[in-house]
Order: structure tokens, then sequence, then C-alpha cells
């Protein structure tokens, strides 16, 4: 096996391949990345049964051929390599990667080991890049850490007609964006529920935010679901069980409605909470004089700031979040102005979108992010 490579598509093919693998694994191939060099191109490799991804980048292939490369340890290397061509070379059983002068020998693993790739699955439909990664970042910010509780750090994908769904809860909070894909031939009238795991999903979807459209394969029963933009191809195993229905969590009739500019209450909700201690809230009383006053701390040091915002329901209504949760949910909208439907201390409150004038009503509603307010008052 011998080619040569520009330093900076050989970097970039190793960094997003080795995203797929495992921070500590029992089973020292799950370590390697997989390289294939033949007819012009490479393709790096990196898989960890729980994902597979694969980046192809233009080589010149002098030997074609396989070889498995410790992962972190390539990916350190090219890190530090000069600008310009990469020659790599399989020597016996070393793989050598020399750049201007630099050359470097690393141990390879062994490839009857490695277990095989599962195939990509056929492809379902397609959604646009740059749309499909600001949605999931939306949402992701709502799953849960507890990795003792899988089901809730999944997000919950929707695939219906031309409707994209995604959602997302770690019990706390709820937040679901809808967007517009494309279905092929094969998904009409179809509709596909899968739950994947968020922190993946978030990166594979970043990496393939600049490649026009990502691609969506699904086989029904194969536990997979792929995603392929540019020359990146991302399989992720779909997680066991599926979300709580949200639909009656978002009803929120009777509910006291509040207008403010996001990017102000961000900063608000910010700049108060320095004063607050861990698991303190952060108070917010809506009043109708077209204010909100936020409040933060206890004792000596305490923190407060008031902003314009419209109330429409109620003469005042007095609630308090988590500031952590309150910042995640408003740094997910885009929009210059959030609408909160309150229904009071301790209750849930539901944030979305107040549409530019001209927009359509369903700019508002295609992102929600649902918090549970706390009980306790500042």
């Amino acid at each position: 096996m011998e080619f040569r490579i520009d330093r900076t598509a050989f970097a970039e093919a190793v960094g997003r391949a080795a995203r797929a693998l495992p921070a500590r694994t029992p089973v020292p191939v799950l370590g390697g990345l997989l390289l294939e060099a033949d007819a012009g191109r490479l393709a790096v490799t990196g898989f960890d049964f729980e994902a597979a991804v694969r980046v192809e980048a233009d080589a010149e292939v002098m030997v074609p051929g396989r070889v498995l490369v410790l992962g972190r340890r390539l990916l350190d290397v090219c890190k530090v390599l000069p600008d310009g061509p990469v020659s790599c070379a399989l020597e016996a059983s070393r793989f050598t990667v020399e750049a201007d002068g630099t050359r470097f020998g690393l141990s390879t693993l062994p490839l009857t080991e490695y277990p095989a790739l599962p195939a990509p699955p056929a492809p379902y439909g397609t959604v646009d890049a740059a749309a499909f990664a600001t949605a999931v970042a939306q949402v992701t910010v709502a799953a849960g850490r507890d990795e003792t509780l899988p089901l809730l750090t999944g997000v919950q994908l929707r695939l219906d007609s031309g409707e994209m769904t995604l959602a997302a809860s770690d019990r706390y909070r709820y937040a679901v964006r809808r967007l517009e894909w494309q279905p092929q031939a094969a998904a009409s009238g179809t509709a596909l529920e899968a739950l994947l795991p968020a922190r993946r999903l978030l990166d594979l979807a970043r990496s393939l935010g600049r490649c026009g459209d990502v691609v969506i394969g699904w086989e029904p029963g194969g536990g997979l679901l792929g995603f392929e933009g540019g020359r990146t191809r991302t399989a992720l195993r779909l997680l066991d069980g599926r979300l709580p229905a949200y639909t009656s969590l978002f009803d929120m009739a009777g509910a006291t409605v509040a207008e403010v500019e996001r990017e102000q209450l961000t900063e608000a909700v910010r700049r108060v909470a320095v004063v607050a201690e861990v698991n303190s809230p952060v108070r917010l009383d809506f009043s109708a004089d077209g204010s909100v006053l936020l409040r933060a701390g206890y004792g000596d040091d305490v923190a407060a700031q008031r902003l314009p915002a419209t109330l429409t329901g109620a003469e005042e209504v007095q609630v308090a979040f988590n500031p952590g949760y309150l910042l995640d949910a408003l740094t997910s909208f885009e929009s210059p102005r959030v609408r909160l439907e309150l229904l009071g201390a301790g209750q849930r409150a539901l944030l979305h979108a107040v549409p530019d004038s001209g927009a359509g009503a369903g700019e508002a509603g295609a992102h929600r992010h649902l918090l549970m307010s706390v009980k306790q008052l500042v």
C-alpha cells in the first residue's frame, strides 16, 4: 500500500472518521481507523458498533491496499504534519507517514480481527444540510446526559410525507423542531420513527452542514439510519424505545402570554445569574406595565434587571427557571423576539419564535421548547 495525499484533505478525513472511535473499548481493533487506498481515492473509516463513519478524499495511489492504524495516534500525527503533500506507505507491519522531511512510523492492528462494517442503508429521502444541522442543534440541547437512562439521551426523528420532526427531552424540558425534507418513492405513504443518540447525531449534522443536501438512508428492520453528504457517509444504530408523546404537554390552554426581545433576555439572564448559587433559579416577574424584572441570588448577594416586555392574559405573572436550562432554550432560537406561554410557578412554560412581519405562522411553530418552571420562587 502506498499513496500520496494533500495534508489538509488527509487531516480532515482522519478527523471526521475519528469521531466514531470509542473513548474506551475492551476491543483494541475498534480503536483503529481503516484506511483503504484504491483508484485515485483514500477512504478512512471509523467504527464502534454504534456508529460507522466513512470519509473519502482524492489521493494519488501508487499501490492499492488496506491498513488498520491506531486512530487517535494517527489523528495526533495529522495535527502536527507540515502543509503540503503527505506520502504514506505500508512497510511490513509498519505504516509510515512522511511530509516535508518529517517522518512517522506507526504500528498497525490486525485486519483479520476488524469486524465487518454494516452495509449502507438504501436511500430514503433528502434534506437540506444546513437546515438539518440547525434543527438538530436546536433540539439536542434538551436531550439528557445521563447514560443510565439511554432513552432520554436520544433524539426522536419522524419522517412523514414531506415533514421531518425532531424531538428531545430530559424530563425537565422538551424541544421539538419541524422542517421540510424530500422523500423518495420508497418512502411514499410510510412514516418512519427512529430514536438516535443525540450526541452522535449533533456531531454528524455539524460535519455535514455545508454539503448541500444530506441523503437519509433506511432499511426496514435494519436497526440503522444512514446519512450521506459530500464524501462522508455515516450510519447510526438506533436506540430502543421512543420518547413520551408531547402533544398534551404542549397544550397551553389558559396560559398567560409574554413577548420579549430574545437577545436582551438572554444577556440579562447571563448577567443576573452570576450571583446565583448552584441550582438556584432566576426569577422573572412579568407585569402589565410593559416590563419584566429579572432577579437572582439571596441575602446580600443579589442582582436584578428590568427589561421591556408585553403581557397578555393577566395583570402579572411570576415564574422562575434553572438559568442554564433557560439559556439553552433562548439560545436555540434565531428569531429577534420570543413568546413565552406561562401557566405559573412550578408549571410548564412554552417558548417559541415570534415570526417577523410578513412571515407565515408556521415559522413560530416550527421550533418549540417546553420548560418546567421552579416551584419555589426566589
